[in-house]
């Protein structure tokens, strides 16, 4: 053990395999000790096991390019992401608390706005949100809830604190990628799972169908279920099977839906029309009802946000919860917590700068090169400058969008993002940069995964964790150090 401690070095970062007297930390324990009981040709083997499965399973993800879709394999590292049960309590606790104030707030916004009215937001953060759906005022979708499935993205800085990089309200996506993880570190490490406490999470399939089917408008004993995707040419098709699979649940396009003259949505089938009762759309609010939104979509249901504001089909994530989704929103959420729950914020939002503001706005373009802008609705690391790894013309370039449309833009400081180990082509086990994408349910109730999907820079010295941009992923271990025994997967 204490050779691996000896060579492997991340200062000044948090490493979440050793801490800096390079001892391993309590969760890592075990794993490190495995680690350096597997000779390095073994290791490699297990990592070459890893990726012929990945091939053979067709677990895969589209990246768009000028030149076209290209079709890629899940880019997966072998060695599990180690925390520890109890950071992970008070993590689980602050995404509950944050996603019941972010769906209070939604529906506040659609309904009497007194958020606005009381000075908790300013009103022209509203009106001037692209995801503000005025075809959604007056609404009340079960349980008050807008925002079904949540992807908000935590990071640790310096300190090892849990904090909020950001919130995904419209259409998360990953959760399979996070399940298939741990079906992959199973297969090639399964020695660890037979000794080590590390907290199932393979029950989210069971707690997404509870949390959709709890949204039907009819009390019947099988409420039917689709996932509504784009179809096979989206980057998160895999996604959309297998989570339709899982949940036995129907994988439908908007031409497999109808919408009839009672105002209730159908699925043709060979047996006939069959009423559907709730839909989990993987597809962006301006596609789904070419009747409401875009007309030239064919991705969509004509007349669906009829049967919706109708009441008569249930949608998960409704439309318009991607107002909460805004970079610029992001900033308010500690504000939002304490307005509508009267708590303080479990978890800390990374500190923003809102460029709409001249005094925001003058620093952050006084400081550029130490800074991350980020666009307002962007997502998937795109349209963002990374302030110490750019060149004077890209600041130059983000200078003169800020001063364009400063309200679509915010600014962060370059943080200390924490470190764990990958296994490198070299066989080598190096330091790399992460988050982690934990996923919460709510509707009638609410429900946190274990973990989530950490997603890993794969590049030496990279802050970009995101798959299409060259980021990878890796297994996420919940381990209970206390020693009370944990649930069998």
């Amino acid at each position: 053990m204490e050779k691996l401690s000896q060579d492997y070095r991340s200062a000044p970062f948090f490493d979440e395999l050793i801490d800096h007297e390079g001892a391993p930390r309590p969760p890592a324990r075990q794993l490190l000790h495995y680690l350096e009981s597997l000779p390095p040709e073994e290791l490699d083997k297990r990592r070459q096991t890893a990726e012929a499965t990945i091939q053979e399973m067709g677990i895969s993800f589209t990246v768009y390019t000028d030149e076209g879709n290209i079709d890629r394999s899940w880019p997966f590292d072998i060695i599990p992401r180690t925390i520890d049960a109890t950071d992970w309590k008070i993590a689980e606790a602050g995404l509950k608390q944050r996603l019941t104030a972010l769906n209070q707030f939604i529906d506040d916004l659609y309904h009497d706005q007194n958020c606005i009215k009381d000075g908790v937001i300013p009103e022209h953060i509203i009106k001037d949100s692209k995801n503000f759906r005025p075809e959604c005022v007056g609404v009340s979708p079960a349980f008050g809830v807008w925002a079904h499935i949540c992807g908000t993205d935590l990071v640790r800085d310096a300190d090892g604190e849990f904090y909020v990089l950001e919130d995904n309200l419209r259409v998360p996506s990953g959760v399979s990628y996070m399940l298939e993880n741990r079906a992959l570190t199973k297969r090639v490490l399964p020695e660890l799972f037979e000794n080590d406490r590390i907290l199932p999470l393979d029950s989210y399939p069971a707690q997404l169908f509870e949390t959709l089917a709890a949204l039907s408008p009819r009390q019947v004993a099988q409420p039917e279920i689709v996932v509504l995707t784009p179809g096979i040419y989206n980057s998160a098709y895999f996604e959309h099977a297998f989570l339709a699979q899982q949940m036995g649940a129907e994988l439908v396009e908007g031409s497999d839906l109808f919408v009839d003259e009672d105002d209730c949505v159908y699925m043709k089938t060979i047996y006939g029309p069959e009423r559907v009762d709730v839909i989990y759309r993987r597809i962006d609010d301006l596609f789904i009802d070419p009747e409401a939104f875009e007309p030239d979509s064919v991705l969509g249901v004509p007349g669906l946000m009829r049967a919706w504001r109708a009441g008569n089909v249930a949608l998960a994530n409704a439309p318009g919860a991607g107002v909460a989704d805004d970079k610029v929103v992001y900033a308010y959420v500690p504000a939002l917590i304490r307005y509508y729950l009267d708590e303080e914020p479990i978890l800390k939002n990374v500190e923003t700068y809102l460029c709409e503001k001249e005094e925001d706005r003058e620093f952050v373009l006084a400081h550029l090169d130490k800074l991350v802008v980020k666009p307002a609705n962007e997502s998937g690391g795109y349209g963002m400058l990374v302030g110490p790894h750019s060149t004077k013309k890209e600041q130059q370039t983000f200078a003169k969008l800020i001063k364009e449309n400063p309200r679509n833009y915010i600014a962060q400081p370059t943080l200390k993002l924490s470190t764990a180990p990958i296994l490198t082509d070299k066989g080598e086990i190096d330091p790399r940069h992460l988050d982690l994408r934990p996923f919460i349910l709510q509707s009638k109730d609410t429900y946190v995964t274990t973990g989530g999907l950490t997603r890993v820079a794969m590049k030496k010295g990279s802050l970009v964790v995101n798959s299409s941009q060259g980021g990878g992923s890796k297994d996420t271990w919940i381990v209970d150090t206390k020693g009370t025994e944990a649930k069998g997967e």
